[in-house]
């Protein structure tokens, strides 16, 4: 595979609940709907009509802390998943106390949807770099913790990760190696605000990121070749 080095994975990631805490994994095979098993399952306000209607961080925060994973990580399609609550009590996933207390805390209805093409608000796939991050930090004044940013691929490198848009990238050093199209800047709501360990809110993150990169950290992506991806992959340009 030819082409520049722009760096290597450091961190992967997918998230079986829209939302919930999510799953790092060594490997994660690349389809053409994402990254298999992620944002399979979502939460949505049952009497909500509008075109966005997912129960999120946005209105529950604590959904944050649910951290949810296949019980057989290899078979995410058919696995069912398990979620600890901030408690520390372990569930089945459609559990009705879990319902129950999302929906108190929500303060309205809502259910529990599988999608087979994974609950995206956008494309299925989201990189950022450790450059880009370095940049928002520096911009903030203090350390942000990455998963604050619910990235699926984090690569360790020198490029800000809006020199990626646009560009193709591969992963591995195999010639069919798996790849990606990469698309514009993730456009950032309030679930940035929320820190990944205590879903305590601070919406300076959002201000920084709105009033100094134009309110886009990372990239969305969308699969150009299928295959595996691994941490520690080098990370090449397809010319």
């Amino acid at each position: 595979m030819q082409g520049r080095v722009v760096g290597r994975v450091a961190e992967l990631w997918r998230f079986p609940v829209k939302s919930m805490a999510g799953e790092r994994r060594a490997a994660l095979e690349l389809r053409w709907t994402g990254l298999l098993g992620d944002r399979q399952y979502a939460f949505h306000r049952a009497t909500n009509p509008s075109r966005f209607p997912w129960l999120t961080g946005r209105e529950v925060p604590a959904l944050v802390l649910h951290r949810a994973a296949f019980r057989d990580p290899e078979d995410p399609r058919n696995a069912p998943v398990e979620v600890e609550t901030p408690a520390g009590e372990r569930l089945p996933l459609n559990a009705p106390a879990l319902h129950a207390a999302l929906e108190a805390a929500a303060g309205e209805k809502g259910a529990l949807i599988q999608i087979g093409r994974g609950a995206f608000d956008a494309k299925p796939v989201s990189i950022g770099t450790t450059a880009g991050l370095a940049q928002v930090e520096a911009a903030h004044g203090r350390a942000l913790d990455p998963r604050r940013f619910r990235l699926n691929i984090l690569i360790e490198s020198e490029w800000p990760d809006s020199a990626l848009a646009g560009l193709r990238l591969g992963f591995g050093a195999a010639q069919e190696a798996p790849a990606l199209l990469v698309a514009e800047g993730i456009p950032r709501c309030a679930m940035i605000t929320l820190d990944p360990e205590t879903a305590a809110r601070d919406a300076s993150v959002l201000r920084t990121v709105a009033q100094r990169f134009d309110n886009a950290l990372g990239v969305y992506a969308a699969a150009a070749r299928l295959g595996v991806i691994r941490e520690g992959d080098e990370v090449r340009v397809i010319d």
